[in-house]
């Protein structure tokens, strides 16, 4: 078995490996890397379509999907995932052409053709392609986002995709229950970093947001559409919030696409209880109109990079009775970002000082440091590890650790290594 990187290598972003299975050639991921404003996107490596035997997406988010499509332009095969990670990667992969026309190597059409090869899996049903058998696994990352257990030949390999070992109050824990493997590909993205307990985060949100109110002020969270918004409903209806919560934008749709798919959350009930009770906008008129009193709002995008978030930064930033609840990462030169550092926002081509009390939380959908080594700690037989999708820091230096503390042979690797098990 070899595994090519394609890329995900010292960043994070553009997913992709190809695994060759004694000539059945399985891609794990395809996916797009944004760079700072107004420059292109990067993609993985290119691999030629009649190449590829199959694609298995671990997970809707643009980072690991959003190159499949491109694939399909000049060929057609078989394309493998969990039924909500097609439904949101079709949703996501639809945005980001709206937003960003023609700057992609693909577009609907390719989109469409892809959606036609879908081959929606369960988790733990065993898929025989080829050479190769492989089945997907609970990552506790994101709805129906999932790792990858892959057989040929008598070698195992394990990907992680992206994974939140201990999940959250919407998604179970990370799925380890297997036997010996041959190679681990790990994520690395906070190798080096140790989050806050969640339930702390959880506590101080929700005491956040009742500051808020006490000083009839509204509660802005830009948040992204897909699970951290209905995640921050969720946990304000299970503190019995008293206000009226607002949902907007995508996260409507990516609501739609959660009642659709129950099986894959912690508790649906809990889900559906925090969603019905929410008050859904779905026209401008009704925005303004929702504000009147206290309450709190809940909309896409999380970095404040367009959106209804902007909107509502633009109505709510300049009274300091408001709040801003930041629960999502602020990538570097976004809006987001820009607001923590300066604490002010641009509006109409001016840079003005906010007024509202703005406040960070954790709320990472990743595995931190210590959740990253109980995950390797867990893992049976004597694995070579690929440490990937960190940034050269992270990846190298965790690589290493995991030398020191296990005795596994352990490396990060560069975009078009390839290694032999």
């Amino acid at each position: 078995m070899d595994v090519k990187v394609l890329g995900a290598a010292n960043e994070v972003g553009r997913s992709g490996f190809l695994v060759n299975c004694e000539g059945t050639n399985l891609l794990l991921d395809y996916g797009v890397m944004f760079g700072k404003r107004g420059t292109p996107p990067d993609y993985p490596l290119h691999v030629k379509p009649k190449d590829v035997d199959g694609i298995v997406i671990t997970h809707a988010h643009l980072d690991h999907s959003g190159n499949v499509p491109s694939l399909f332009v000049s060929g057609n095969t078989d394309v493998y995932a969990t039924p909500p990670t097609f439904d949101l990667s079709k949703l996501l992969i639809e945005d980001m052409l709206k937003i960003e026309k023609n700057s992609h190597p693909f577009d609907l059409p390719e989109l469409n053709n892809m959606m036609r090869n879908a081959k929606p899996v369960e988790y733990k049903q065993k898929v025989t392609k080829g050479n190769a058998t492989f089945e997907l696994r609970e990552s506790g990352h994101v709805v129906g986002g999932s790792t990858v257990l892959l057989e040929s030949e008598n070698k195992r390999l394990f990907y992680t995709g992206d994974i939140k070992t201990n999940g959250s109050r919407m998604l179970r824990e990370m799925d380890l229950d297997f036997d010996e493997i041959d190679l681990l590909i790990t994520e690395s993205t906070y190798s080096q970093t140790e989050q806050k307990p969640r339930k702390e985060s959880e506590r101080e949100l929700v005491e956040f947001a009742n500051e808020v109110m006490d000083r009839k002020g509204t509660l802005f969270i830009p948040s992204f559409s897909v699970e951290r918004s209905q995640e921050m409903a969720c946990i304000l209806k299970n503190a019995n919030f008293k206000h009226r919560i607002i949902m907007d934008g995508m996260a409507l749709k990516v609501n739609e696409i959660m009642f659709k798919h129950p099986s894959y959350l912690r508790d649906s009930k809990i889900f559906a209880d925090a969603i019905n009770s929410s008050l859904s906008i779905r026209e401008h008129s009704e925005r303004k109109r929702a504000m009147e009193e206290p309450c709190v709002v809940i909309s896409p995008a999380g970095m404040l990079v367009g959106g209804n978030a902007v909107y509502y930064l633009q109505q709510l930033a300049f009274d300091d009775r408001n709040g801003i609840a930041l629960v999502s990462y602020q990538g570097e030169g976004t809006p987001g970002r820009k607001l923590l550092e300066t604490g002010k926002v641009s509006t109409r081509g001016r840079d003005l000082s906010v007024t509202a009390e703005v406040k960070q939380f954790e709320f990472s959908g990743h595995a931190d440091r210590n959740e990253l080594f109980d995950m390797i700690s867990k893992i049976k037989g004597n694995p070579k590890v690929m440490t990937v999708h960190g940034d050269t820091d992270s990846c190298t230096n965790f690589a290493q650790e995991i030398h020191e503390k296990f005795g596994f042979e352990a490396y990060a690797p560069n975009v078009n290594d390839t290694i032999t098990i």
